[in-house]
């Protein structure tokens, strides 16, 4: 892939931060969602490529575009697979939450895993603990190998999980062996990614959440040295034999970063929509401007950019033109 494809990528989460943000506290995920995908939309279409959406907005969400098969891009330039998540955290954005985040990713065509849109139990940790701990392991081997990897106490230990009831279980597991525990509302990209930022103060991020959300973590994963592991869950028959349709042979084993990136370069971004633990949300400043804050990653060179940009909104044509209402 060509080095300027990063700059190009980080246009389309703004568009989508700056689209999404005014929805914010207004309790209308679906507005919300709509917003971000028409204008992330919008821009794909304007990026020299020749995309696929490999992962799109599905069955969870009911968003009406960015569907998986869908060809974006202007039809020059690189054969390319293209996953995206326009908004990962509707409920958060219109609960007026933290951690909101556009995110896409980019690769070279037939390197991202067309992930099912079900769930899928995962294991993601930052470069310090890559290749230590198996998805495998029993919950507290995996804890103690983590301390003793990382030189901590198991009380120092920080572990994040997604707040839902299917993981009582597990919290209640977390809190017996005695590890701190960040409860995420929503956010299962930023979740899974954390463990690789230092500044996010998180060793490891534990749990079950979307598939397609795990493949875009592995992208930014890629990027920053970290590693995910997954495993689909297929609660049903209806869904273990739609994984067998979409290629996987064995639905419940165990998938590595190549299984869901491949093995070459991977380009991924991300724009802050509300307050995060990375990222700033989007800003609204006199003059009707907005500031967001963004952040561009590339596996090849693990170059990691952050970039604050300054919109003037009146000379955004996505809203001159009125695509959403």
């Amino acid at each position: 892939m060509e080095r300027e494809l990063a700059l190009e990528i980080v246009r389309i989460t703004e568009l989508a931060a700056l689209a999404s943000a005014p929805w914010m506290g207004r309790g209308n995920k679906d507005g919300a969602d709509q917003a971000a995908t028409s204008a992330m939309r919008y821009v794909l279409n304007s990026v020299s490529m020749k995309g696929t959406v490999v992962i799109g907005e599905g069955e969870m969400d009911e968003a009406p575009m960015l569907y998986i098969g869908e060809r974006v891009g202007s039809g020059t330039g690189p054969e390319l697979d293209v996953a995206v998540d326009p908004l990962d955290g509707t409920e958060i954005v219109a609960k007026g939450l933290n951690n909101a985040l556009a995110v896409i990713a980019v690769a070279d065509k037939g390197n991202l895993l067309h992930a099912p849109d079900m769930y899928m139990e995962k294991l993601a940790v930052g470069p310090e603990l890559v290749g230590v701990l198996s998805i495998d392991d029993p919950l507290k081997d995996m804890i103690s190998k983590a301390a003793k990897a990382l030189n901590k106490r198991i009380s120092d230990l920080s572990v994040t999980i997604l707040d839902r009831e299917r993981h009582k279980h597990l919290i209640l597991q977390l809190r017996q062996i005695g590890v701190r525990i960040k409860l995420l509302t929503e956010g299962d990209v930023a979740g899974a990614i954390a463990p690789s930022l230092p500044e996010a103060g998180v060793d490891m991020y534990i749990g079950s959440g979307g598939a397609p959300e795990g493949v875009l973590a592995a992208a930014a994963l890629r990027c920053l040295g970290g590693e995910i592991q997954g495993r689909l869950m297929s609660g049903t028959q209806e869904e273990y034999d739609r994984c067998k349709k979409m290629g996987f042979e064995r639905p419940c084993q165990v998938l590595t970063m190549d299984d869901m990136v491949g093995t070459d370069d991977v380009i991924f971004a991300a724009t802050g929509v509300t307050e995060g633990d990375f990222l700033s949300g989007v800003r609204y400043l006199s003059g009707q401007r907005a500031e967001t804050d963004s952040i561009v990653m590339r596996a090849k060179t693990r170059t990691v950019r952050n970039i604050k940009s300054i919109h003037y909104l009146p000379n955004k044509e996505f809203f001159k033109e009125k695509v959403f209402s």
